[in-house]
């Protein structure tokens, strides 16, 4: 199975992940970035604003997610932003074509306790602005975001809250 954690920057899909595995039985974290990160060392690839854009990381995330639940089985959460509708409804197929079990949760907050959030990130201070800059593709995302996945708001509850309502309603 995975849980897929998808919101905006600072909605708190990292630190919800962290506290999701402590509660849901053989958990873990994949973070899909990662194959993001992987291929920006590929030489030749297009130019992209975002490594989402490449195809191979739609294609590779969802081999990848089969592959780790093949080989240690068990809970997948995945915290990632996926925005583009597109790509979202790529992965989505992809994963429901190797059959593997699939929880997409939106982390929602208001707009204010977004900004706070980005703004007083001590751990990651230099993508602030490019998080600020992504709120408006994120207002833009909630309607097929609300239509494709159960919203969860985060706006004042504490992050092991928010992942005991998630645990609760994945059978975990």
């Amino acid at each position: 199975m995975i849980i897929w954690l998808n919101g905006t920057f600072g909605a708190g899909k990292t630190t919800t992940a962290g506290e999701l595995v402590k509660v849901v039985p053989d958990a873990r974290i994949f973070d899909a970035e990662q194959v993001g990160y992987m291929l920006y060392h590929v030489e030749g690839l297009p130019k992209v604003r975002n490594f989402q854009e490449w195809t191979p990381w739609r294609a590779l995330v969802v081999q990848t997610a089969f592959r780790l639940l093949d080989y240690v089985g068990g809970v997948l959460v995945i915290p990632q932003t996926v925005l583009i509708e597109e790509y979202w409804t790529e992965i989505r197929a992809g994963l429901e074509k190797e059959g593997i079990p699939l929880r997409h949760v939106v982390l929602h907050t208001d707009q204010d306790t977004l900004t706070r959030r980005i703004e007083t990130d001590t751990i990651e201070t230099g993508a602030r602005q490019w998080r600020l800059d992504h709120l408006a593709d994120y207002r833009d995302a909630l309607p097929w975001l609300t239509r494709e996945a159960e919203v969860v708001d985060t706006t004042g509850v504490a992050p092991a809250r928010v992942a005991q309502i998630i645990a609760e309603g994945s059978g975990g």
